[in-house]
């Protein structure tokens, strides 16, 4: 018996780096199939509704296509009117940049007796080198990638809401194999699953909103662009918020010159992040949605190692749905104690 243990277990610690691997490298699969999975929880209820009614599922599908194309529509378009903001500002705000970034990094060159020419531009001067080449090549693979990340999402979207792919009875087959206990899980897997993302989606949009409201009050240059980023950004559990403040902060120091006023503006986007992520999203998710604050930090890292930002914003639903698979079984249940902040 105990050869029989020390064998699973050595089994155990060779598969598992094999499967991550394996997970990273088919991570062009893999990540829009984990985002087709939480996409498609979305439409469920819908297509339940319109089955029961007896509308026949190619028209079911014809209608959240239909939606899917609307929200695409109004994307394209909230992020056409950030890129204008951008492209239609004028020659100023470099030039407080660039004269921000003297009175920061003049003393950074006397300490380590960097020369440079006397009035000579600051970004011309550490930058004159860098190869653009190199930056449109990224810039191009980086479009390419995820428009091809995009499309195969809709693709697994499509396919899990006509049932071609059923994860239901892939979860019945592989890890739950009652029937009746793998339809309970999937079930409450569903509803926890829908719960936490209808409440991120709405938390991380009324946070741009917070954000793009306050921009226009102290004046700050392309409110509709950091609004957008705090919307996006927010999908990233605690280190999304931290990000869009360091960020919007940073920015604000440049446009600011009171000390007073920009006091004042980091205090309200911090207070903005506090009220909806600290107070308002914990009391919605509420108890069921506990996890451990360093299991959160370990499951960005771990799944941002991975799969980069994708599998950061994905770590969160990723880890409820272990947490909740976990529970079912008596050989797993101190995984889900130790992801519980109970």
């Amino acid at each position: 018996m105990n050869s029989r243990k020390t064998t699973n277990i050595l089994l155990l610690i060779i598969v598992i780096p094999i499967v991550f691997y394996i997970l990273q490298v088919l991570s062009f699969i893999f990540i829009p199939l984990f985002f087709a999975m939480f996409i498609s929880l979305l439409f469920l209820p819908l297509m339940r509704k319109l089955n029961k009614i007896k509308i026949p599922k190619f028209l079911s599908l014809l209608l959240i296509a239909i939606i899917l194309l609307f929200i695409i529509k109004l994307s394209g378009d909230i992020i056409q009117l950030s890129s204008k903001e951008i492209l239609n500002s004028n020659g100023d705000l470099l030039q407080k940049i660039e004269i921000k970034a003297n009175k920061l990094f003049l003393p950074i060159e006397k300490f380590f007796n960097i020369e440079r020419v006397e009035d000579s531009s600051l970004f011309l001067h550490y930058f004159q080198k860098m190869d653009i080449t190199k930056n449109f090549a990224f810039t191009f693979d980086f479009i390419r990638n995820t428009t091809s990340m995009f499309l195969t999402t809709i693709f697994f979207v499509f396919l899990l809401l006509a049932e071609s792919l059923n994860m239901q009875k892939i979860m019945n087959l592989t890890i739950i194999r009652q029937k009746f206990s793998s339809i309970k899980v999937f079930l409450r897997i569903e509803k926890d699953l829908l719960k936490f993302m209808r409440v991120k989606f709405i938390i991380s949009l009324f946070t741009g909103l917070g954000f793009t409201m306050l921009c226009y009050v102290f004046g700050i240059s392309f409110p509709l662009f950091w609004g957008l980023l705090a919307f996006i950004i927010n999908f990233i559990q605690m280190v999304g918020s931290i990000i869009s403040v360091v960020f919007l902060s940073a920015f604000a120091f440049i446009e600011l010159n009171t000390t007073g006023t920009l006091v004042f503006f980091i205090s309200s986007i911090i207070l903005v992040q506090v009220i909806m992520g600290g107070i308002l999203e914990p009391v919605f998710l509420g108890k069921s949605f506990s996890i451990n604050v360093i299991a959160i930090l370990l499951m960005i890292m771990f799944w941002g190692f991975i799969w980069g930002i994708p599998g950061m914003i994905l770590s969160i639903p990723i880890t409820v749905l272990i947490k909740i698979i976990a529970e079912q079984f008596i050989s797993t249940k101190l995984i889900s104690k130790l992801l519980s902040n109970n």
